[in-house]
């Protein structure tokens, strides 16, 4: 009689090993979608992003002014210096002065807003003033 009880809880067995065998590959299933799924929706950075991440002292700005100024021309320059640094050519950081540099090679005279600030009885003010403030002294 043992041996019939153990035949007859078999197919209940069965059954109990086919649905935990189910939820197991619907787990398995679910974690290879979730691993798959950031790979797709991660967004490209682009061209702008990547060199930004290598800019330095002032290097935003110089780019902020550049697209501000000749935004076709730097679109091009930025995307061919983005594909140098995804290819591992240039891979050291770029200063404002650099970049600058590189535009002015090429042609695009960038205008950067420069000042020139002295101290003066403790405060800071442009040195244009203080021309301004000297002649008036002097008259």
């Amino acid at each position: 009689m043992a041996f019939k009880e153990e035949e007859e809880e078999d197919p209940d067995i069965e059954i109990i090993k086919a649905r935990k065998l189910k939820e197991m590959r619907e787990k398995a299933a679910a974690l290879e979608r979730a691993k798959n799924a950031p790979q797709q929706t991660t967004k490209r950075r682009t061209a702008r992003e990547v060199v930004s991440g290598y800019l330095y002292d002032r290097g935003e700005e110089v780019l902020n002014l550049a697209y501000a100024q000749y935004p076709a021309q730097t679109e091009a320059i930025v995307s061919r210096i983005a594909e140098l640094m995804l290819a591992g050519e240039i891979a050291s950081r770029i200063s404002g002065g650099e970049l600058l540099a590189l535009f002015r090679s090429v042609g695009l005279n960038i205008r950067v807003n420069t000042s020139i600030k002295i101290e003066d009885k403790g405060k800071l003010i442009s040195f244009s003033d203080k021309l301004k403030q000297q002649k008036m002294d002097n008259d």
